[in-house]
């Protein structure tokens, strides 16, 4: 994630080892750069390797606080003294983009609490984040999240405990970290994706920048796994907020310029001059065809999954139901076709989810009909989990929109201005929560501050982590405050990045 291996070549860093590898040689001419977690069998396995050098020098580095006892474990254990430097560079998590970090968990909580080897996790990465910032925040959570009291507190016994390392520079406006729950909008993990880096990560998945593709049919051997980073990837970097249209448009675009220029490059080289010309151009000319061969696979192979699960019905139901008060068409649809209910069983459990939300005909009892009468294939303990762990009583906001005069009018002015795709009409619940945060409207009632003291501006530097993880459609949506806002700097972070498979 941080750096490619022809990166890091370049670098001179030219061997990759895992200190708990059995079959190291020892290379006494070589110098090592450990980089690693701070834990007990990390540790461990250093003191190993220190009473047995296999290389002349060590510059050990820690992605997080280590405790002073492991720093005189290590210390008693280098007899040879071939330890030159030993330090700590805080990035204990995932960074995904500019504005995204992830911990890479999945199940960090149990029923409604934590589980505690998690909890721990989540607390040390998100202080990671905080120092590789260089932010001590004031802490808000989401009362309603027994979960989100509980880190905020973890957290904040972290920065009391190391106050000396989050003792920075104070700003005017203090930084603010928010700590919410997935559960109060577990719809937009469930909803089909139509823009580039979220459709990819909700058809074939995004595993630390990398694609698995090696189920694609015909796929060839040099793209069966690829890598999609915006900062190597000018084309995806270009093209991961669009959507899944003008990522068509471009395409085609990417594929015009490539066939332009490989005529002029497969000329005869009949002499010095283009054999130089060729040679300087090759590198560029190579690299342009990696990039094209890559997103062509991968743009095919989403139009395939569009066409197979036919994915076009199935998100204009899902985005009536998640958007629209009116819900007979996606109803008709759902009973003259009932497997547009989703592609596979989150899908289903994500237009299910909806109608335990809904009065009348469309609640969960007419879901569980459905069952019964064989047209949904859904289990009813998968649905009744899904509804337990976001349904309505769950959730300490609004998910579904207002229910007061004003705000439903207010709704129905901003509907005025007209829909620019059917298919991406849903903004997520977190949208309108840092709106109201940046706007200074957050109700304090409902995420109160941890600690006596309160913001008295409109905040500037904000983190928000969403246990239970996060989505790219939240992603999208936090890239879209960045940018309209000016002055106000947002960075979105989740214990996992969602799609409905995980």
């Amino acid at each position: 994630v941080v750096y490619t291996q022809s990166e890091i070549l370049q670098r001179e860093v030219y061997l990759f080892e895992r200190l708990d590898s059995p079959s190291r040689e020892p290379m006494k001419h070589l110098k090592a750069i450990c980089f690693l977690r701070p834990t007990k069998e990390n540790v461990e396995l250093l003191v190993q390797e220190l009473r047995r050098p296999k290389y002349s020098v060590y510059f050990i580095y820690f992605s997080n606080v280590i405790s002073k006892s492991d720093v005189k474990a290590l210390a008693e254990a280098d007899e040879q003294e071939v330890v030159a430097e030993v330090q700590e560079f805080y990035g204990d998590y995932i960074a995904v983009n500019p504005h995204v970090f992830s911990l890479n968990l999945l199940g960090c909580c149990r029923g409604r609490s934590w589980d505690q080897a998690q909890l721990a996790r989540t607390t040390q990465g998100l202080t990671a984040l905080l120092l590789s910032l260089k932010k001590c925040p004031m802490i808000r959570y989401q009362l309603s999240s027994e979960p989100a009291k509980r880190l905020a507190e973890c957290v904040k016994q972290v920065i009391t405990k190391e106050y000396e390392l989050f003792d920075f520079r104070r700003t005017e406006v203090p930084p603010l970290l928010l700590i919410l729950d997935r559960s109060d909008d577990a719809i937009t993990p469930l909803l089909n994706q139509w823009t580039y880096q979220a459709m990819v990560h909700e058809l074939l998945g995004i595993n630390n920048n990398r694609i698995d593709l090696s189920r694609v049919p015909g796929i060839s051997k040099d793209l069966r796994e690829v890598v999609l980073s915006a900062e190597n990837d000018e084309f995806y970097a270009n093209n991961m907020y669009l959507n899944f249209a003008e990522i068509g448009t471009n395409i085609k675009n990417l594929m015009e310029d490539f066939q332009r220029r490989k005529p002029k490059e497969q000329q005869k080289l009949e002499s010095i001059a283009d054999m130089k010309a060729f040679v300087e151009n090759y590198p560029q000319f190579k690299k342009m065809s990696g990039t094209v061969s890559k997103h062509v696979t991968v743009v095919g192979e989403l139009s395939r999954l569009v066409a197979e699960r036919n994915l076009l019905e199935v998100s204009e139901v899902e985005q009536e139901l998640a958007c629209q008060s009116d819900h007979s068409s996606a109803l008709q649809v759902l009973r003259a076709r009932p497997g547009s209910g989703g592609s596979g069983q989150a899908g289903g459990c994500g237009v299910q989810f909806h109608w335990d939300q809904l009065p009348g005909s469309l609640s969960l009892g007419s879901v569980r009909s459905s069952q019964a009468d064989g047209s949904c294939l859904l289990p009813a303990q998968l649905v009744s989990a899904v509804v337990e762990y976001g349904g309505k009583r769950a959730r300490g906001s609004d998910l579904f929109g207002p229910k007061d005069a004003v705000a439903i009018t207010k709704q129905f002015l901003k509907g005025l201005k007209g829909i620019e795709n059917v298919y991406t009409q849903h903004q997520p619940l977190l949208q309108e929560t840092l709106d109201q945060l940046i706007k200074g409207k957050l109700k304090d009632s409902h995420y109160p501050y941890l600690g006596p003291n309160t913001l008295r501006d409109r905040p500037q530097d904000i983190v928000v982590f969403l246990i239970g993880g996060a989505t790219y459609e939240e992603a999208l949506a936090v890239y879209n405050l960045n940018r309209s806002n000016p002055g106000v700097r947002i960075v979105l972070g989740g214990t996992t990045i969602h799609n409905t498979r995980r």
